[in-house]
């Protein structure tokens, strides 16, 4: 299976798919605080989503068991794939917010961590590094780059700061499927993998880990929490391979970040 090259068409329809995904993120940070749950928060983006957007949240009932749920919620030391629950947030929490809209039949993925009440120091460094690694990764996003130039340059990043790369999960094509080819794993070797190509779309996710890079699924065969316990940091955005670079489709107003790299 090779990756799909898009259509102008349907680069149009993820540009907007993309834009209202952040506009789902930018929107929920006031709710996130303590004593709130991630059920509550579930309600709030689905709605919102929904009845505002005119979208479908991607995960609701996606996969094998159905996912229960409209956005994944990872606090501390899960690593991807919280399930919102009935659990109120407390103070020094560190949540990953994963977002998915599908909007005239494409997706717009991504996912950002926010912090509750008063920051964990060691939480927030974490998160901080781990946007490094994301950043660092779409810089060299562009025709001629190789998928394993993308994950050589998350896991030295990571691994400088003594944090690991989740090897379990990984980024994805994107467009029409939630889940299409290729597969962007967030280590490796530079100069190996799939060379990119215009009209490409992907995101790029890293899952790093304050210790082990070890895991484990909870019975709920969704929650992946790490192996030692020790927290856990993602961000992820979806891109577009330009003829001479990148363009970031998830981009939100909060971030100090080129939504377009030419090279």
């Amino acid at each position: 299976m090779a990756a799909i090259i898009k259509t102008p068409e349907l680069i149009e329809k993820m540009r907007v798919a993309g834009r209202l995904a952040a506009e789902v993120l930018e929107m929920i940070g006031e709710h996130v605080k303590v004593g709130v749950t991630t059920d509550e928060l579930n309600t709030i983006c689905h709605n919102y989503i929904v009845d505002v957007q005119g979208c479908i949240p991607a995960p609701l009932n996606y996969g094998h068991p159905p996912f229960p749920k409209s956005i994944c919620t990872s606090i501390n030391h899960v690593i991807c794939h919280g399930i919102p629950d009935d659990k109120p947030l407390k103070d020094g929490d560190s949540v990953n917010i994963d977002v998915t809209v599908i909007k005239d039949g494409v997706h717009g993925d991504t996912s950002k961590m926010f912090f509750v009440g008063k920051e964990n120091i060691m939480a927030k460094r974490l998160a901080i590094v781990t946007q490094e690694c994301l950043y660092k990764a779409i810089e060299l996003v562009k025709p001629g780059c190789r998928l394993g130039d993308i994950g050589e340059v998350i896991q030295n990043h990571a691994e400088k700061h003594s944090y690991s790369v989740v090897r379990d999960f990984c980024g994805h094509g994107i467009g029409e499927g939630f889940h299409e080819e290729p597969q962007v794993v967030h280590y490796g070797r530079a100069g190996t993998g799939e060379e990119l190509k215009a009209g490409m779309c992907f995101t790029i996710e890293p899952m790093i880990n304050a210790g082990t890079h070890k895991l484990k699924v909870l019975k709920d065969q969704w929650t992946a929490v790490t192996k030692d316990r020790k927290l856990s940091a993602q961000w992820e955005h979806t891109l577009l391979v330009t003829e001479n670079g990148v363009e970031v489709l998830t981009l939100r107003n909060d971030e100090d970040f080129p939504r377009i790299i030419t090279h």
